[in-house]
Protein backbone atom coordinates (compact mmCIF):
# COMPACT_ATOMS: atom_id res chain seq x y z
CA UNK A 1 0.00 0.00 0.00
CA UNK A 2 1.81 3.13 -0.75
CA UNK A 3 1.38 5.42 2.08
CA UNK A 4 3.29 8.57 0.69
CA UNK A 5 2.44 10.74 -2.53
CA UNK A 6 5.28 11.92 -4.65
CA UNK A 7 5.25 14.89 -2.74
CA UNK A 8 6.89 13.29 0.05
CA UNK A 9 10.34 13.94 -2.01
CA UNK A 10 10.05 17.24 -0.17
CA UNK A 11 11.39 15.35 3.01
CA UNK A 12 14.33 14.41 1.72
CA UNK A 13 15.18 11.50 -0.34
CA UNK A 14 17.12 10.15 2.51
CA UNK A 15 14.17 11.03 5.30
CA UNK A 16 11.54 9.93 3.14
CA UNK A 17 13.07 6.48 1.97
CA UNK A 18 13.33 5.58 5.92
CA UNK A 19 10.00 6.48 6.64
CA UNK A 20 8.69 4.58 4.01
CA UNK A 21 10.55 1.92 4.88
CA UNK A 22 10.09 1.81 8.45
CA UNK A 23 6.20 1.99 8.14
CA UNK A 24 5.61 -0.38 5.78
CA UNK A 25 8.83 -3.30 6.82
CA UNK A 26 7.81 -2.77 10.24
CA UNK A 27 11.05 -3.38 11.85
CA UNK A 28 10.16 -2.39 15.42
CA UNK A 29 11.69 0.78 15.30
CA UNK A 30 10.96 3.86 14.63
CA UNK A 31 13.51 6.79 12.85
CA UNK A 32 14.95 8.70 15.51
CA UNK A 33 13.85 11.83 13.97
CA UNK A 34 10.19 11.54 13.30
CA UNK A 35 7.43 10.28 15.61
CA UNK A 36 4.81 7.91 13.90
CA UNK A 37 1.38 8.42 15.40
CA UNK A 38 -1.18 5.70 15.18
CA UNK A 39 -4.70 6.21 15.20
CA UNK A 40 -7.71 6.50 12.87
CA UNK A 41 -7.53 9.88 10.39
CA UNK A 42 -10.86 9.24 8.08
CA UNK A 43 -12.64 12.12 10.00
CA UNK A 44 -10.56 14.15 7.94
CA UNK A 45 -12.21 16.61 5.52
CA UNK A 46 -10.40 19.50 5.40
CA UNK A 47 -6.85 21.19 6.61
CA UNK A 48 -7.67 24.09 6.15
CA UNK A 49 -8.82 25.99 9.41
CA UNK A 50 -11.59 28.00 7.80
CA UNK A 51 -13.49 24.91 7.36
CA UNK A 52 -11.70 21.91 9.08
CA UNK A 53 -13.83 21.11 11.96
CA UNK A 54 -13.40 16.68 12.75
CA UNK A 55 -10.98 15.76 15.74
CA UNK A 56 -7.81 15.11 13.23
CA UNK A 57 -7.86 18.29 11.39
CA UNK A 58 -8.70 20.15 14.61
CA UNK A 59 -5.53 18.14 16.46
CA UNK A 60 -3.08 19.16 13.75
CA UNK A 61 -4.03 23.28 13.57
CA UNK A 62 -1.67 24.01 16.56
CA UNK A 63 1.14 22.11 14.86
CA UNK A 64 0.61 23.96 11.47
CA UNK A 65 -0.45 27.68 12.31
CA UNK A 66 -0.53 30.35 14.67
CA UNK A 67 -3.02 32.86 15.97
CA UNK A 68 -2.93 36.37 17.16
CA UNK A 69 -3.41 34.93 20.71
CA UNK A 70 -3.76 31.38 22.56
CA UNK A 71 -4.75 29.91 25.11
CA UNK A 72 -1.71 28.65 27.34
CA UNK A 73 -1.01 25.08 27.20
CA UNK A 74 -1.24 24.17 30.75
CA UNK A 75 -4.35 26.24 32.11
CA UNK A 76 -6.23 26.88 28.99
CA UNK A 77 -8.67 29.88 30.76
CA UNK A 78 -4.95 31.80 30.39
CA UNK A 79 -4.53 33.97 27.21
CA UNK A 80 -0.68 34.25 25.66
CA UNK A 81 1.04 36.03 22.76
CA UNK A 82 1.43 34.28 19.75
CA UNK A 83 1.51 35.83 16.03
CA UNK A 84 0.44 39.03 18.16
CA UNK A 85 2.82 40.31 20.87
CA UNK A 86 0.46 42.89 22.50
CA UNK A 87 -2.94 43.96 22.23
CA UNK A 88 -5.14 46.34 23.31
CA UNK A 89 -8.91 47.16 23.99
CA UNK A 90 -11.04 50.05 22.78
CA UNK A 91 -12.35 52.44 25.23
CA UNK A 92 -15.39 51.81 23.15
CA UNK A 93 -15.35 48.18 24.30
CA UNK A 94 -16.25 46.99 20.98
CA UNK A 95 -12.90 46.60 19.46
CA UNK A 96 -9.49 45.44 19.74
CA UNK A 97 -5.64 46.33 18.40
CA UNK A 98 -3.35 43.98 17.77
CA UNK A 99 0.88 44.45 17.75
CA UNK A 100 1.92 42.11 15.55
CA UNK A 101 5.24 40.17 16.52
CA UNK A 102 8.65 40.99 15.41
CA UNK A 103 9.89 38.94 12.06
CA UNK A 104 7.48 36.72 12.17
CA UNK A 105 7.29 34.52 9.02
CA UNK A 106 4.85 31.80 7.89
CA UNK A 107 6.56 28.70 6.11
CA UNK A 108 7.46 29.92 2.80
CA UNK A 109 9.33 32.67 4.21
CA UNK A 110 6.84 35.53 3.63
CA UNK A 111 6.75 38.00 6.75
CA UNK A 112 3.36 37.81 8.68
CA UNK A 113 1.25 40.96 7.49
CA UNK A 114 -1.49 42.99 8.84
CA UNK A 115 -2.89 41.56 5.13
CA UNK A 116 -2.53 38.33 6.24
CA UNK A 117 -4.64 38.73 9.30
CA UNK A 118 -7.42 40.39 6.72
CA UNK A 119 -7.59 37.83 4.55
CA UNK A 120 -7.75 35.04 6.82
CA UNK A 121 -11.00 36.43 8.87
CA UNK A 122 -12.33 37.52 5.75
CA UNK A 123 -12.03 34.45 4.19
CA UNK A 124 -13.31 32.02 6.71
CA UNK A 125 -16.56 34.23 7.12
CA UNK A 126 -16.85 34.73 3.34
CA UNK A 127 -16.09 30.80 2.74
CA UNK A 128 -18.87 30.07 5.84
CA UNK A 129 -17.81 26.66 6.35
CA UNK A 130 -19.13 24.51 9.56
CA UNK A 131 -17.05 26.45 12.25
CA UNK A 132 -17.64 29.56 10.43
CA UNK A 133 -20.53 30.45 13.45
CA UNK A 134 -17.63 30.90 15.81
CA UNK A 135 -16.74 34.54 14.27
CA UNK A 136 -20.44 35.31 13.37
CA UNK A 137 -20.39 36.02 17.31
CA UNK A 138 -19.02 38.93 16.65
CA UNK A 139 -21.73 39.85 14.39
CA UNK A 140 -19.53 39.41 11.72
CA UNK A 141 -20.62 38.52 8.04
CA UNK A 142 -19.96 38.86 4.42
CA UNK A 143 -20.82 42.04 4.32
CA UNK A 144 -19.18 43.17 6.62
CA UNK A 145 -16.33 41.93 7.88
CA UNK A 146 -13.63 43.91 5.26
CA UNK A 147 -15.01 46.95 7.01
CA UNK A 148 -14.47 45.36 10.64
CA UNK A 149 -10.89 44.78 10.12
CA UNK A 150 -8.32 47.18 8.82
CA UNK A 151 -4.55 48.06 8.99
CA UNK A 152 -3.58 50.40 11.55
CA UNK A 153 0.29 50.56 9.64
CA UNK A 154 2.81 47.66 9.34
CA UNK A 155 2.80 46.64 12.46
CA UNK A 156 -0.52 46.78 13.88
CA UNK A 157 -4.12 45.78 12.88
CA UNK A 158 -7.84 46.57 14.34
CA UNK A 159 -10.44 44.36 14.40
CA UNK A 160 -14.08 45.69 15.51
CA UNK A 161 -17.34 44.13 15.96
CA UNK A 162 -21.18 45.04 16.27
CA UNK A 163 -22.55 42.21 18.13
CA UNK A 164 -23.20 43.22 22.19
CA UNK A 165 -20.55 41.41 23.43
CA UNK A 166 -16.84 42.76 25.01
CA UNK A 167 -13.17 42.36 24.70
CA UNK A 168 -12.86 39.01 26.77
CA UNK A 169 -15.07 37.20 25.02
CA UNK A 170 -13.77 38.33 21.53
CA UNK A 171 -10.58 37.29 22.62
CA UNK A 172 -11.18 34.27 23.92
CA UNK A 173 -13.10 33.60 20.08
CA UNK A 174 -9.77 34.61 18.48
CA UNK A 175 -8.12 31.31 20.26
CA UNK A 176 -10.31 29.01 18.38
CA UNK A 177 -8.76 27.68 15.07
CA UNK A 178 -11.06 29.24 12.48
CA UNK A 179 -9.00 32.41 13.96
CA UNK A 180 -5.41 30.67 12.28
CA UNK A 181 -3.59 33.50 10.09
CA UNK A 182 -3.10 31.91 6.68
CA UNK A 183 -0.26 33.41 4.10
CA UNK A 184 -2.03 35.04 2.07
CA UNK A 185 1.02 35.55 -0.76
CA UNK A 186 1.09 31.82 -0.99
CA UNK A 187 -2.73 30.89 -1.21
CA UNK A 188 -3.29 33.88 -3.70
CA UNK A 189 -1.68 31.38 -6.77
CA UNK A 190 -3.69 28.43 -5.54
CA UNK A 191 -7.41 30.57 -5.68
CA UNK A 192 -9.76 28.90 -8.25
CA UNK A 193 -13.22 30.26 -8.86
CA UNK A 194 -13.08 32.67 -5.80
CA UNK A 195 -12.78 30.30 -3.44
CA UNK A 196 -10.31 31.98 -1.44
CA UNK A 197 -7.80 28.79 -2.01
CA UNK A 198 -9.90 26.57 0.08
CA UNK A 199 -9.42 23.85 -2.32
CA UNK A 200 -5.56 23.43 -2.12
CA UNK A 201 -5.46 24.22 1.20
CA UNK A 202 -7.87 21.25 2.15
CA UNK A 203 -4.83 19.02 1.21
CA UNK A 204 -1.74 21.71 1.95
CA UNK A 205 -0.77 24.01 4.63
CA UNK A 206 0.19 27.70 4.67
CA UNK A 207 0.67 28.44 8.37
CA UNK A 208 3.80 30.06 10.60
CA UNK A 209 3.60 26.88 12.98
CA UNK A 210 6.42 24.33 13.95
CA UNK A 211 5.56 22.10 10.83
CA UNK A 212 3.90 22.45 7.26
CA UNK A 213 2.28 19.68 5.14
CA UNK A 214 4.26 17.50 3.16
CA UNK A 215 2.10 15.16 1.92
CA UNK A 216 -1.59 14.25 2.96
CA UNK A 217 -3.35 11.00 1.36
CA UNK A 218 -6.54 10.66 2.60
CA UNK A 219 -7.34 7.39 4.67
CA UNK A 220 -3.60 6.43 4.40
CA UNK A 221 -1.36 9.40 6.20
CA UNK A 222 -0.51 12.98 6.72
CA UNK A 223 3.15 13.27 7.00
CA UNK A 224 4.25 16.69 8.56
CA UNK A 225 7.76 18.53 7.93
CA UNK A 226 9.78 20.61 10.39
CA UNK A 227 9.07 24.40 9.04
CA UNK A 228 12.60 25.66 9.13
CA UNK A 229 11.02 29.25 9.26
CA UNK A 230 9.49 28.95 13.07
CA UNK A 231 9.78 30.98 15.70
CA UNK A 232 10.21 28.03 17.41
CA UNK A 233 11.78 25.47 15.53
CA UNK A 234 10.60 21.91 16.49
CA UNK A 235 12.93 19.09 18.14
CA UNK A 236 12.06 16.59 15.41
CA UNK A 237 12.04 16.46 11.68
CA UNK A 238 8.62 15.09 11.21
CA UNK A 239 5.47 13.85 12.78
CA UNK A 240 3.38 10.68 10.29
CA UNK A 241 -0.05 10.24 11.40
CA UNK A 242 -1.10 6.71 10.11
CA UNK A 243 -4.31 5.69 9.65
CA UNK A 244 -4.67 2.32 11.41
CA UNK A 245 -8.86 1.92 11.40
CA UNK A 246 -8.13 -1.39 13.53
CA UNK A 247 -8.04 -0.74 17.33
CA UNK A 248 -6.15 -3.90 17.72
CA UNK A 249 -3.48 -3.10 15.08
CA UNK A 250 -2.92 0.20 16.89
CA UNK A 251 -2.03 -1.54 19.68
CA UNK A 252 -0.08 -3.61 18.17
CA UNK A 253 1.96 -1.09 16.22
CA UNK A 254 3.46 0.54 19.33
CA UNK A 255 3.72 -2.33 22.03
CA UNK A 256 5.91 -3.71 19.20
CA UNK A 257 7.50 -0.27 18.05
CA UNK A 258 6.55 0.36 15.10
CA UNK A 259 4.72 3.42 16.40
CA UNK A 260 5.57 6.06 19.24
CA UNK A 261 2.31 7.11 20.08
CA UNK A 262 -1.04 5.09 19.44
CA UNK A 263 -4.77 6.70 20.01
CA UNK A 264 -7.99 5.61 20.43
CA UNK A 265 -7.38 2.25 21.81
CA UNK A 266 -10.55 0.17 23.27
CA UNK A 267 -10.52 -0.49 27.18
CA UNK A 268 -9.65 -4.03 26.42
CA UNK A 269 -6.61 -2.39 24.54
CA UNK A 270 -5.20 -0.34 27.39
CA UNK A 271 -5.88 -2.66 30.45
CA UNK A 272 -3.21 -4.99 28.23
CA UNK A 273 -0.63 -2.50 27.70
CA UNK A 274 -0.66 -0.95 31.05
CA UNK A 275 2.58 -2.02 32.99
CA UNK A 276 4.31 -3.36 29.88
CA UNK A 277 8.01 -2.56 29.59
CA UNK A 278 9.02 0.80 27.39
CA UNK A 279 5.46 1.35 27.34
CA UNK A 280 3.50 4.53 29.37
CA UNK A 281 -0.53 5.29 29.18
CA UNK A 282 -1.13 8.90 29.14
CA UNK A 283 -4.59 9.85 31.04
CA UNK A 284 -5.62 13.33 29.98
CA UNK A 285 -9.02 14.76 30.87
CA UNK A 286 -11.15 16.19 28.27
CA UNK A 287 -13.54 18.73 27.41
CA UNK A 288 -15.07 16.37 24.73
CA UNK A 289 -19.09 15.58 25.20
CA UNK A 290 -20.66 12.31 23.98
CA UNK A 291 -23.86 12.26 23.14
CA UNK A 292 -27.16 11.27 21.36
CA UNK A 293 -28.44 13.33 17.74
CA UNK A 294 -31.70 12.88 17.78
CA UNK A 295 -33.26 14.40 13.93
CA UNK A 296 -36.38 16.00 15.09
CA UNK A 297 -37.07 16.83 11.54
CA UNK A 298 -36.81 13.22 10.54
CA UNK A 299 -40.63 12.13 11.14
CA UNK A 300 -42.97 12.55 13.70
CA UNK A 301 -41.78 10.37 16.13
CA UNK A 302 -38.60 11.54 16.34
CA UNK A 303 -39.44 15.00 16.76
CA UNK A 304 -42.03 14.06 19.17
CA UNK A 305 -40.43 15.86 22.69
CA UNK A 306 -41.70 12.48 24.82
CA UNK A 307 -39.31 10.25 22.60
CA UNK A 308 -36.64 12.93 23.61
CA UNK A 309 -37.50 12.10 27.32
CA UNK A 310 -37.93 8.47 27.11
CA UNK A 311 -34.35 8.59 25.54
CA UNK A 312 -32.65 9.77 28.56
CA UNK A 313 -34.11 6.66 30.55
CA UNK A 314 -32.85 4.28 27.87
CA UNK A 315 -29.45 4.74 28.50
CA UNK A 316 -27.27 2.83 30.99
CA UNK A 317 -24.67 5.60 31.48
CA UNK A 318 -22.83 3.68 34.31
CA UNK A 319 -22.43 0.44 32.27
CA UNK A 320 -21.23 2.47 29.64
CA UNK A 321 -18.63 4.55 32.15
CA UNK A 322 -17.65 1.89 34.31
CA UNK A 323 -18.51 -1.44 32.78
CA UNK A 324 -17.39 -0.55 28.95
CA UNK A 325 -15.01 2.13 29.05
CA UNK A 326 -13.46 2.03 32.48
CA UNK A 327 -12.18 5.00 32.89
CA UNK A 328 -12.01 6.15 29.22
CA UNK A 329 -15.14 8.80 30.24
CA UNK A 330 -17.30 9.91 32.93
CA UNK A 331 -21.20 10.08 33.32
CA UNK A 332 -21.73 13.26 32.98
CA UNK A 333 -25.35 14.87 31.50
CA UNK A 334 -24.76 18.49 30.90
CA UNK A 335 -23.85 20.17 27.79
CA UNK A 336 -21.04 22.20 29.52
CA UNK A 337 -18.15 19.81 30.40
CA UNK A 338 -16.55 20.13 33.95
CA UNK A 339 -13.73 22.48 34.03
CA UNK A 340 -15.60 25.42 32.30
CA UNK A 341 -17.44 28.06 34.48
CA UNK A 342 -21.00 26.90 35.18
CA UNK A 343 -20.87 23.32 34.41
CA UNK A 344 -23.71 21.38 35.87
CA UNK A 345 -22.65 18.40 37.67
CA UNK A 346 -25.43 16.39 38.92
CA UNK A 347 -26.72 13.63 36.24
CA UNK A 348 -30.31 12.91 37.04
CA UNK A 349 -31.13 10.40 34.31
CA UNK A 350 -30.48 7.10 34.55
CA UNK A 351 -31.62 3.74 33.16
CA UNK A 352 -34.84 3.17 33.54
CA UNK A 353 -36.78 1.10 31.07
CA UNK A 354 -40.32 0.91 32.47
CA UNK A 355 -40.13 4.93 32.91
CA UNK A 356 -39.46 4.87 29.44
CA UNK A 357 -42.23 2.48 28.14
CA UNK A 358 -44.55 4.88 30.07
CA UNK A 359 -43.44 8.39 28.23
CA UNK A 360 -43.67 6.25 25.07
CA UNK A 361 -47.07 5.01 26.22
CA UNK A 362 -48.78 8.09 27.26
CA UNK A 363 -47.55 9.97 24.58
CA UNK A 364 -49.00 7.22 21.83
CA UNK A 365 -45.79 6.52 20.81
CA UNK A 366 -46.19 3.05 18.95
CA UNK A 367 -43.58 0.04 19.47
CA UNK A 368 -42.20 -1.90 18.20
CA UNK A 369 -40.28 0.77 16.26
CA UNK A 370 -37.16 1.23 14.12
CA UNK A 371 -34.67 3.89 13.67
CA UNK A 372 -32.02 4.28 11.66
CA UNK A 373 -28.52 4.82 13.76
CA UNK A 374 -25.49 6.10 11.96
CA UNK A 375 -22.22 5.64 13.51
CA UNK A 376 -18.09 6.30 13.04
CA UNK A 377 -16.61 2.63 11.98
CA UNK A 378 -14.29 3.66 15.17
CA UNK A 379 -13.97 2.92 18.63
CA UNK A 380 -15.75 3.63 21.48
CA UNK A 381 -18.13 4.72 19.53
CA UNK A 382 -19.09 1.28 17.86
CA UNK A 383 -19.13 0.09 21.59
CA UNK A 384 -21.18 2.73 22.92
CA UNK A 385 -23.67 2.22 20.20
CA UNK A 386 -24.54 -1.03 20.80
CA UNK A 387 -24.89 -0.70 24.40
CA UNK A 388 -27.72 1.85 23.44
CA UNK A 389 -29.09 -0.65 20.84
CA UNK A 390 -29.45 -3.42 23.63
CA UNK A 391 -31.16 -0.78 26.30
CA UNK A 392 -33.27 0.84 23.44
CA UNK A 393 -34.23 -2.47 23.01
CA UNK A 394 -36.21 -2.84 25.88
CA UNK A 395 -38.51 -0.42 24.97
CA UNK A 396 -39.90 -1.59 21.60
CA UNK A 397 -37.12 0.76 20.15
CA UNK A 398 -34.72 -0.65 17.68
CA UNK A 399 -31.61 1.03 16.54
CA UNK A 400 -30.43 0.32 12.92
CA UNK A 401 -27.14 0.72 13.88
CA UNK A 402 -24.97 1.77 10.07
CA UNK A 403 -21.04 2.13 10.90
CA UNK A 404 -19.53 4.40 8.40
CA UNK A 405 -16.38 6.14 7.46
CA UNK A 406 -16.70 9.23 9.90
CA UNK A 407 -15.83 12.31 7.14
CA UNK A 408 -19.26 10.05 5.27
CA UNK A 409 -21.33 10.22 8.94
CA UNK A 410 -20.08 14.14 9.91
CA UNK A 411 -21.35 14.86 5.93
CA UNK A 412 -24.81 13.46 6.63
CA UNK A 413 -25.20 14.64 9.98
CA UNK A 414 -24.66 18.35 8.85
CA UNK A 415 -27.30 17.87 6.21
CA UNK A 416 -30.02 16.26 8.32
CA UNK A 417 -29.67 12.99 6.51
CA UNK A 418 -29.69 10.95 9.04
CA UNK A 419 -32.54 9.35 11.97
CA UNK A 420 -30.19 9.43 14.94
CA UNK A 421 -26.71 9.11 15.66
CA UNK A 422 -23.56 9.73 18.16
CA UNK A 423 -21.61 12.38 18.21
CA UNK A 424 -19.17 14.31 20.09
CA UNK A 425 -18.49 18.11 20.79
CA UNK A 426 -15.22 19.78 21.28
CA UNK A 427 -15.37 23.26 22.68
CA UNK A 428 -13.90 25.57 20.08
CA UNK A 429 -12.71 27.94 22.69
CA UNK A 430 -12.41 28.37 26.55
CA UNK A 431 -15.61 30.15 27.39
CA UNK A 432 -18.68 28.54 28.47
CA UNK A 433 -20.61 30.40 25.12
CA UNK A 434 -18.51 27.76 22.79
CA UNK A 435 -20.80 25.03 23.68
CA UNK A 436 -23.95 26.88 24.87
CA UNK A 437 -23.79 28.59 21.15
CA UNK A 438 -23.93 25.14 19.18
CA UNK A 439 -26.88 23.69 21.58
CA UNK A 440 -28.96 26.61 22.47
CA UNK A 441 -29.01 28.57 19.44
CA UNK A 442 -30.87 28.13 16.51
CA UNK A 443 -33.55 30.54 15.17
CA UNK A 444 -33.85 29.96 11.69
CA UNK A 445 -31.70 27.63 10.89
CA UNK A 446 -29.09 30.35 9.28
CA UNK A 447 -26.24 29.25 11.62
CA UNK A 448 -24.43 25.98 11.32
CA UNK A 449 -25.19 24.53 15.02
CA UNK A 450 -25.60 21.25 16.20
CA UNK A 451 -29.83 22.26 17.03
CA UNK A 452 -29.74 23.00 13.54
CA UNK A 453 -28.51 20.08 12.72
CA UNK A 454 -31.31 18.49 15.24
CA UNK A 455 -33.45 20.37 13.44
CA UNK A 456 -34.46 22.28 16.67
CA UNK A 457 -35.77 25.54 15.89
CA UNK A 458 -35.41 27.55 19.30
CA UNK A 459 -36.20 31.20 19.56
CA UNK A 460 -36.70 31.83 22.84
CA UNK A 461 -33.53 29.51 23.77
CA UNK A 462 -31.59 31.65 21.58
CA UNK A 463 -32.49 34.94 22.98
CA UNK A 464 -31.56 33.46 26.42
CA UNK A 465 -28.21 32.17 25.18
CA UNK A 466 -27.42 35.60 23.66
CA UNK A 467 -28.27 37.24 26.94
CA UNK A 468 -26.22 35.16 28.97
CA UNK A 469 -23.05 36.00 26.81
CA UNK A 470 -23.42 39.62 27.28
CA UNK A 471 -23.04 39.41 30.75
CA UNK A 472 -20.04 40.84 32.40
CA UNK A 473 -20.75 39.70 35.74
CA UNK A 474 -19.01 36.11 36.35
CA UNK A 475 -21.46 34.75 38.49
CA UNK A 476 -24.27 35.95 37.02
CA UNK A 477 -23.19 34.55 34.07
CA UNK A 478 -22.31 31.23 35.36
CA UNK A 479 -25.70 31.31 36.38
CA UNK A 480 -27.44 31.56 32.94
CA UNK A 481 -25.10 29.19 31.65
CA UNK A 482 -26.90 26.82 34.30
CA UNK A 483 -30.35 27.71 33.58
CA UNK A 484 -29.41 27.08 29.89
CA UNK A 485 -28.09 23.70 30.54
CA UNK A 486 -30.89 22.43 32.80
CA UNK A 487 -33.67 23.62 29.87
CA UNK A 488 -31.71 21.48 27.21
CA UNK A 489 -31.20 18.65 30.03
CA UNK A 490 -34.64 18.40 30.50
CA UNK A 491 -36.02 18.79 26.69
CA UNK A 492 -34.20 18.47 23.52
CA UNK A 493 -33.16 15.89 21.06
CA UNK A 494 -30.05 15.43 22.39
CA UNK A 495 -29.37 13.16 25.45
CA UNK A 496 -25.70 13.83 26.61
CA UNK A 497 -24.05 10.76 28.29
CA UNK A 498 -20.24 11.23 28.77
CA UNK A 499 -17.14 13.63 29.17
CA UNK A 500 -14.44 12.04 27.75
CA UNK A 501 -11.12 11.15 29.44
CA UNK A 502 -8.56 10.66 26.67
CA UNK A 503 -6.12 7.76 27.05
CA UNK A 504 -2.65 7.73 24.79
CA UNK A 505 -0.31 5.60 24.51
CA UNK A 506 3.22 6.51 24.42
CA UNK A 507 6.68 4.43 24.02
CA UNK A 508 8.86 5.79 26.72
CA UNK A 509 11.29 6.63 23.92
CA UNK A 510 8.77 10.03 23.40
CA UNK A 511 9.58 12.61 25.63
CA UNK A 512 7.60 16.15 26.20
CA UNK A 513 4.56 15.37 24.67
CA UNK A 514 2.18 17.74 25.32
CA UNK A 515 -2.02 17.54 25.38
CA UNK A 516 -4.59 19.67 27.13
CA UNK A 517 -7.94 19.68 28.32
CA UNK A 518 -9.40 20.84 24.49
CA UNK A 519 -8.68 18.92 21.66
CA UNK A 520 -6.82 21.34 19.78
CA UNK A 521 -4.04 21.40 22.47
CA UNK A 522 -2.10 18.85 20.95
CA UNK A 523 1.42 19.55 20.32
CA UNK A 524 4.20 17.75 18.99
CA UNK A 525 6.82 20.74 18.95
CA UNK A 526 8.61 19.98 21.52
CA UNK A 527 8.51 16.21 20.85
CA UNK A 528 11.84 14.89 21.65
CA UNK A 529 12.90 11.16 21.45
Amino acid sequence: MKLFSARAGLLGAATALTLAFSIQASLAETPANALIVAQSIDDAVSFDPAEGFELTTVQSFNNLYQRLIESNRDDGTKIQSALASAWEAGADGKSLTFTLADKAVFSSGNPVRPEDVIFSFSRAVKLNKSPAFILNELGWTADNVDKAIEKVDANHVKLTWTADVGPVFALALLTAPIASIVDEQAVAGQVKDGDFGNAWLKTNSAGSGAFKIASYTPHEALVLEANGNASDKPKLENVILRNVPDVGARRLLVEQGDADIARGLGADQIEALKGKAGITVLSVPSARSDYLLINSKANATLGNPAFWEAARYLVDYDGIAKDLLRGQSEVHQAFLPVGFPGALTDNPFKLDVEKAKKVLADAGIQTPFKAEFIVFNDQPFLSIAQSLQASFAKAGIELDIQPGVASDIYARGRSGKFELTLRYWIPDYFDPHSNASAFAINRDNSTNTAAKYAGWVIPELTDKTLAAVKEQDPGKRAALYQDLQKEVQKSSPFVFILQGNDQVVLSDKVKNYVQGLNADQVYYDHVEK
